[in-house]
């Protein structure tokens, strides 16, 4: 008989395994659900700022708002500076997916050629704020507009934003004076205020546009605004307007600016002019000059390697940083300086044999006149311009009172009040050279000194700025370039300007007035063609620099000489004399006698100025330049 299995179910233990399953699933659904809280807690209430930001932005996005550049007008109104619209190119990269295939296709889209690739992809990763733009170009034609708008949906975090763009009608006329905007570059974006700069792509780099930054800028402002998915804008929920920079009325004169400009007909040279009761720059032309609204947008490589290279070096602004020797120019100034230190009155005479020699030197410091002018006293020795009288002054005075006596006149030193850049030049001295060679001072470089040679060096800022003074009887107003920021006059007394030169005899003034009158109106006067037909009275000194020394028996021929290697034209000039009202300075390198070219152009600016219905005639000028430049007389 078989046996029956067991088939009875042991309720028991089936319920203890499923107790078991159950509390199992019990503890996994806990697990879980206390996973899921804890999750839940960090992101609603732990990351709940930092998500609800992230939400908001996806629907609302705050925008700035660059303010508008103040504009830059001349002295009667005429726009210098403007500000004119254009598309400019952004990105914002926290808003970029590939950032390597949207820069592949904006380069496809724009057409852009191979130079300009590298620069483009470099702006693309400089290093900005977060969720600020980065301007990747400027001045969008139409065609590239429309090709973007068409494939903006492939382009997140690319827009194109309208901008004012900064435009100079007369780029190449006012560059070295204005300056010129660029775009912030890294180490400029570090210093600058992230509030006020917000959405700025551009900043002053030179001249003008760097010294008054600050006031031409304004200051940005922002606007919220409503976006859908793809990032475009729905609507404007709030606006901050930007507050516009402030515009500034400059002290130049754009009509004189042009005559100066074209009066060195493409020159290498400077042409300063300045007001001398008020110290207003009426001039200030520095050529070859370059088109500054290349550097606006962005120079591109081979035409900023063709400024660099060109060797009349057109990017170098010759007034404000041109180094000169002044030559005879400062021939008043050391005239003035003998009288002060009573070296000399203006009644004392030397006897002129065409050379002057040290005591004990067999060495012979030549006359420009190589027989000589006989008997000179102050005022001949101004007329002729004679550098024998001057030698011997130079050598009484010494090295020390020159220095300190030149010095006065703002030599050595930066003048102006607001012209970005200004070198000091040089005034040498005893202690600069020991502390430049480490060598003593010699009594024949004191001679150099004393005729405007050896190392001392002048900007034609300088030259001018001491004209000025000469015509002010000493009165010290600093040069200027702004005559109103907004509606605020920019005021006559500036800080660190130089102490008034005072005289024991104020008729030695009128002496030292009557010399370089005689220059230009006098019969032995140096200059005396310029003053043909002169209408007022008008004091100048010529010059003549030399770019190489001459040796002792050597005779000074042009005709033989490379032309960069011929002598600097230097004039300066004041009018009228009893109550001046323009102070000149002219310098033309390799021009020759100072008493020829620079000398006619001085009188072109002078007549200009005093004589507003008969305006020189620039073709006048020079067909009197190419005359008097075949007997070139005294420097």
């Amino acid at each position: 008989m078989l046996k029956r299995p067991n088939t009875l179910k042991n309720s028991e233990q089936e319920l203890r395994i499923f107790r078991v399953r159950a509390l199992l699933a019990v503890l996994v659904v806990l697990t879980l659900a206390c996973l899921l809280t804890g999750r839940l807690i960090y992101l609603q209430i732990v990351q709940h700022d930092m998500y609800s930001t992230r939400s908001e932005n996806n629907r609302v996005r705050v925008e700035p708002l660059p303010p508008n550049r103040g504009l830059i007008y001349d002295r009667n109104g005429v726009l210098l500076a403007e500000n004119r619209p254009t598309y400019n190119l952004t990105l914002v990269r926290e808003r970029v997916d590939n950032l390597d295939e949207t820069l592949a296709l904006l380069v496809e889209l724009l057409e852009l050629p191979e130079e300009e690739i590298e620069a483009f992809n470099v702006r693309s990763r400089q290093r900005q704020r977060p969720f600020q733009p980065a301007l990747l170009t400027s001045d969008l034609s139409e065609d590239q507009i429309a090709r973007l708008a068409v494939n903006r949906h492939r382009l997140p975090g690319v827009e194109i934003e309208a901008q004012p763009l900064r435009f100079y009608p007369d780029a190449e006329i006012m560059a070295h004076a204005l300056g010129y905007v660029g775009r912030i570059n890294v180490e400029e974006m570090e210093t600058l205020d992230a509030g006020r700069y917000a959405g700025t792509h551009f900043i002053g780099k030179t001249g003008i546009e760097r010294f008054y930054e600050e006031e031409l800028h304004g200051e940005a402002g922002l606007r919220k605004v409503e976006t859908n998915a793809r990032g475009r804008v729905l609507r404007e929920l709030g606006r901050t307007d930007p507050v516009p920079g402030e515009n500034l009325t400059l002290t130049l004169d754009k009509s004189l600016q042009m005559l100066a400009y074209e009066l060195l007909d493409g020159r290498r040279g400077s042409i300063v002019a300045i007001a001398p009761a008020t110290g207003e720059i009426l001039a200030m032309v520095s050529t070859p000059g370059f088109d500054s609204n290349q550097f606006v947008t962005g120079i591109d490589v081979a035409s900023y390697r063709g400024l660099q290279e060109d060797l009349d070096l057109p990017l170098f602004n010759r007034a404000t940083r041109g180094h000169y020797p002044p030559g005879s120019t400062i021939k008043p100034f050391l005239a003035l300086a003998g009288l002060v230190e009573g070296v000399i009155t203006p009644d004392s005479t030397i006897n002129d044999p065409g050379y002057y020699q040290l005591p004990n030197d067999s060495r012979r410091y030549r006359n420009w006149l190589r027989w000589g002018h006989g008997r000179v006293d102050m005022e001949r020795s101004l007329a002729v311009s004679n550098n024998t009288y001057y030698y011997t002054l130079a050598h009484d005075l010494g090295i020390d009172n020159l220095h300190k006596q030149m010095s006065n006149f703002g030599f050595g030193q930066r003048v102006a009040h607001d012209v970005q850049g200004e070198s000091g030049a040089l005034m040498p001295s005893r202690d600069w050279k020991r502390g430049r060679f480490n060598q003593p001072w010699y009594p024949g470089e004191t001679l150099s000194v004393g005729i405007g040679q050896g190392y001392w060096q002048v900007t034609p800022l300088q030259l001018a700025s001491a004209t000025a003074t000469l015509a002010n009887r000493g009165h010290w107003v600093k040069p200027r370039l702004a005559r109103r920021i907004g509606d605020t006059p920019v005021p006559l007394d500036l800080p660190d300007t130089l102490d008034d030169i005072q005289l024991a005899n104020d008729n030695w003034w009128n002496r030292v007035f009557s010399g370089m009158e005689k220059v230009i109106s006098g019969t032995e006067g140096t200059a005396r063609r310029t003053g043909v037909g002169l209408e007022y009275r008008m004091g100048g000194k010529s010059g003549t620099a030399q770019v190489f020394s001459l040796g002792q028996d050597q005779r000074y021929n042009a005709d033989e000489l490379a032309e960069r290697l011929r002598d600097h034209a230097l004039f300066i000039a004041f009018a009228p004399i009893e109550n001046p009202k323009i102070a000149v300075s002219v310098i033309v390198e390799n021009a020759g006698g100072g008493s020829t070219h620079a000398a006619h152009l001085a009188r072109a600016m002078t007549d200009a100025w005093l004589l507003e219905d008969e305006a020189p005639d620039v073709e006048e000028v020079r067909e009197v330049l190419e005359e008097d430049n075949a007997n070139v007389e005294g420097n």
